[in-house]
């Protein structure tokens, strides 16, 4: 029988299951959420023909406004060829274009375009209905902390330093 037990002196071993104590117990906790607000936001974006590389994409640009596409990658955690991917879907399908940089002739930002506008906005009246869902087994007042805590993880204080 004590064979069936795990041994109390080894290290836990990582799972994403509820209760796991080991090390990397909240970043798998995390990944498995993304995963899952990742389906429902694609879900909402899907009858608006973009995924959320490509939303993803179009928040940067309306929080920034034009932006060089090394820019983008980094914001984005997309590599070279993934952002330019996502670009060319973007400008083909009319919601953003690709602008000169003056004093750079190799340069190009990014620049989203009225209707890249207008779907942005149709993508968040799509979304409420949706969002709900990603909260719906928690209670009142948890959502707003979920959001508040998560908005720390991913901004540390010591990031704005």
């Amino acid at each position: 029988m004590a064979a069936d037990l795990p041994d109390r002196n080894s290290a836990a071993r990582a799972t994403d299951r509820p209760g796991d104590a080991s090390p990397f117990a909240l970043g798998l906790l995390l990944r498995r959420a993304h995963w899952h607000a990742a389906a429902v936001m694609g879900e909402a974006l899907r009858p608006l023909g973009v995924e959320l590389r490509h939303f993803a994409v179009l928040i940067v640009l309306v929080n920034r406004g034009p932006t060089v596409q090394r820019d983008l990658a980094a914001a984005t955690g997309t590599d070279k060829a993934g952002i330019m991917r996502v670009v060319d879907d973007l400008e083909r399908k009319g919601l953003a274009v690709r602008k000169a940089v003056p004093g750079d002739r190799r340069v190009r930002a990014v620049e989203i375009t009225p209707q890249g506008l207008e779907l942005f906005d149709a993508a968040h009246v799509a979304a409420e209905p949706l969002a709900d869902r990603l909260a719906m087994d928690l209670g009142p007042g948890e959502t707003e902390q979920l959001r508040d805590l998560l908005t720390r993880l991913a901004h540390p204080a010591h990031d704005d330093v």
